[in-house]
């Protein structure tokens, strides 16, 4: 039977976003006849009930691009009884047979709260900072990895002129995927993230010690959840928060780069690459992934496994239980901190 599906996707945007909704609808109108509904701006377009008929024309050439032909936004639609309840109201007055949310830990665990409300829910995870938990990895990842990389690599040739410690600002509150990935792809000389609160006097260390050998350059990566032990609060850079209760981040870098000049007398200079690393087009494998994940997405409405996740398990993409995957994030292990750690300096 033909179904009437809703999609939406929520918090920040992702490359390869477009690459699953177009997964979703050419496989759900060719494969099961079904009729889609694109919910506008994440959860805020449920509830404020701005929607669009989605066709084979709506996603022609979307492949490529960044962002999200739908919009996105931080609303939680389960703040408060009220928010919910109006939620609830709106999946019915668009008659919709299901919803397919692709997002992040809150988009995640949002879906799954209304999903046990009674609205029949799939979930495609989505984060840039790959901390969703069940899956290998999250589409958007790659790109941010490739990006962030390719900023050392110019950053090196900079620094290696000036004698600078050049300090580049990664994404990444809870978890360091993405700092840990690029630095080790484009041979930082130290790595910070969230998940090891580090000691200033630790990196002023290995510093010292390159300069010992005749390497007056020095190239450090930080997330920009990591923090010194004792120094939390001093490293934050507001505290606004957002509809989930996050603080908002970004600038650990320069407060880095002024203890350090205090600490060891030389120039440092800081690059915060920010959204630039969740805009422009998705790398080929993160449009092939987010592809797969469409692809099993609408396969999962059609079967109705309700309540479960697409995810990638090895080389195979399967549905997962999306309530053992919003229990705790997904962060760096510590042996592969360890393995980090081999190159500092």
């Amino acid at each position: 039977m033909s179904k009437r599906v809703g999609i939406l996707t929520g918090g920040g945007d992702c490359p390869g976003l477009n690459a699953v909704i177009r997964a979703v609808l050419v496989k759900g109108i060719r494969n099961y006849n079904f009729k889609f509904i694109g919910i506008k701006n994440g959860w805020s377009g449920l509830l404020d009930f701005e929607w669009e008929n989605l066709d084979r024309q709506s996603i022609s050439g979307i492949i490529h691009r960044g962002g999200t032909i739908l919009g996105t936004s931080r609303t939680n639609p389960v703040k408060n009884p009220e928010v919910k309840a109006l939620a609830m109201e709106n999946f019915k007055k668009l008659r919709l047979d299901a919803l397919i949310t692709i997002g992040g830990e809150d988009t995640l665990g949002a879906a799954m709260e209304l999903y046990q409300a009674g609205i029949n829910i799939v979930a495609v995870p989505k984060t840039i900072d790959n901390d969703v938990a069940g899956t290998d990895y999250t589409f958007g990842f790659d790109t941010a990895v490739q990006i962030a990389t390719e900023a050392i690599d110019r950053l090196h040739t900079t620094a290696e002129s000036h004698n600078r410690i050049m300090i580049l600002e990664v994404m990444g509150r809870h978890a360091g995927w993405i700092a840990i990935y690029s630095g080790i792809a484009g041979g930082a000389d130290v790595i910070l993230i969230p998940e090891v609160p580090f000691e200033l006097e630790d990196v002023v260390q290995v510093i010292n010690a390159r300069r010992e050998r005749g390497r007056s350059f020095s190239i450090v990566v930080i997330a920009e959840g990591a923090c010194p032990k004792g120094k939390k609060d001093a490293y934050l850079k507001t505290d606004k928060v957002d509809d989930f209760g996050h603080v908002q981040l970004g600038g650990v870098a320069v407060a880095l780069a002024k203890d350090l000049e205090k600490m060891t007398g030389l120039d440092c200079r800081t690059t915060i690459l920010g959204h630039v690393q969740r805009g422009g087009s998705p790398t080929a494998f993160d449009r092939f992934l987010a592809t797969r994940y469409g692809i099993c997405a609408v396969d999962m409405v059609h079967k109705e496994q309700w309540g479960y996740m697409a995810a990638l398990r090895g080389t195979e993409i399967v549905p997962v239980l999306l309530e053992d995957c919003i229990k705790a994030e997904k962060t760096v292990p510590m042996e592969l901190y360890e393995v980090a750690k081999v190159f500092f300096g």
